[in-house]
């Protein structure tokens, strides 16, 4: 099994968090949701797999690049 990282493509700060470790998921699903420039943006799962661990939690400043969770695959 691999391990993906979950990566912001923007700047921003979480708005929600959409799934927790654990959680089953399929590529592009929404794991975080930033909000940056008064827009929800999701940030998906990059392939299927399992959430090992989410390092952001609701409110959190994200940067562009920043690893925000790790997919199990």
């Amino acid at each position: 099994m691999a391990i993906e990282d979950v990566i912001s493509e923007v700047k921003g700060k979480v708005w929600q968090i959409e799934a927790k470790v654990g959680d089953t998921v399929e590529e592009d699903d929404p794991v975080i949701v930033l909000e940056s420039m008064k827009m929800e943006i999701p940030v998906g799962a990059p392939s299927d797999g399992k959430v090992k661990e989410i390092f952001v939690k609701q409110g959190d400043p994200v940067d562009e690049g920043q690893v925000v969770a790790t997919i199990e695959t």
